[in-house]
């Protein structure tokens, strides 16, 4: 997940306090991204979001909604991210060394749940692109394979038998944006087909392995096409379509189990458990897709809300507007 060595971002998090992982993420990491004017998006996980905001308002208070600062500080800050956003505080347009920042953050600890169970498909989202990790003490690199498989899983279902590898990646990209208010005012139509073109290789060096292992265990197969891409085809059985659906984080599974209806079975161990009754790929691809549409579209409204908040007028207004401007471009 390398990206462009000339972001240099370690001095930018040398002026915040420590954080347990840290990741680049967005269109800084377009290889042809040469635009100072961009910002570039971090990602920060930490242990105490409270205590990491109290440490950075004493080290950065302007980075802060002055209104935050005064009237709850570090407390309504870390509150307002987990009961009004997705559980991430996000600080945009903060200068350093003649670039803008944006930086989010995270409490560990939902890091890994939204990556393993995809509690609020918002940061797993993030991470199911293309990122350049610059700090990583607890192996979230190493854990969010388990989010990249079941990512995969997910836009495999949502395919049809052929397609090429950048149909592929474009699924997947297009996964967290399925309900994602944003995008009927406020984002580029156009948003997904340019970061798969711009970030192929980045996409090709994260999911080329689990192609490789989905092919072994036969549910699809690859056929080389030209510049080192394949085109796919994938068994659309009802056999091959459980084995997709038991890659998908267990809360969703459980979603689709309550709406498909379930069964109970023994397995060899003689062991009872329960088995998702599904009728076809599409049955099973709908089901989950409704199901993550409704998941995108409430995080990506209560952040939307939070980041309106916490940003501060001037900021947010700034903010939302650089978005419409990019996303009228796009229409007209």
């Amino acid at each position: 997940m390398d990206g462009p060595e000339r972001l240099e971002p370690a001095s930018f998090l040398q002026t915040l306090p420590p954080v347990e992982f840290a990741c680049i993420y967005g269109s800084s990491l377009h290889p042809n991204n040469f635009n100072k004017a961009s910002m570039i998006d971090y990602i920060l996980g930490v242990s105490d979001p409270q205590q990491w905001h109290t440490e950075n308002m004493k080290m950065n208070r302007n980075h802060y909604a002055s209104w935050m600062v005064h009237l709850g500080g570090p407390r309504l800050i870390t509150e307002v991210a987990d009961d009004i956003g997705a559980g991430v505080h996000f600080n945009p347009f903060v200068s350093h060394k003649d670039r803008m920042f944006k930086y989010g953050v995270v409490r560990m600890h939902d890091l890994v749940e939204d990556i393993l169970g995809w509690e609020r498909f918002y940061m797993s989202g993030r991470l199911q692109k293309p990122v350049k990790v610059i700090i990583d003490n607890l192996e979230i690199e190493k854990l969010n394979s388990v989010n990249l498989k079941a990512a995969t899983s997910a836009a495999l279902l949502l395919l049809p038998s052929k397609f090429s590898e950048e149909e592929l990646y474009a699924k997947i990209c297009s996964l967290s944006y399925m309900g994602d208010l944003r995008m009927l005012f406020a984002e580029d139509k156009n948003k997904v087909k340019k970061i798969v073109q711009g970030q192929f290789k980045l996409f090709q060096t994260m999911y080329k392995p689990l192609l490789e292992d989905f092919a072994a265990r036969d549910l699809l197969r690859l056929s080389p096409f030209v510049d080192q891409k394949v085109n796919i085809i994938q068994d659309c059985g009802l056999s091959s379509t459980c084995s997709l659906v038991s890659s998908l984080p267990l809360p969703l599974r459980s979603k689709m189990g309550i709406k498909l209806g379930e069964e109970k079975v023994f397995d060899e161990s003689g062991r009872a458990i329960r088995k998702m009754l599904i009728k076809s790929k599409e049955e099973g691809a709908d089901c989950m897709r409704k199901i993550l549409r409704n998941k995108v579209m409430i995080s990506s409204a209560r952040q939307a809300v939070a980041g309106l908040l916490t940003a501060g007028a001037v900021h947010g207004l700034r903010y939302v507007g650089n978005k419409m401007q990019k996303a009228w471009k796009s229409w007209w």
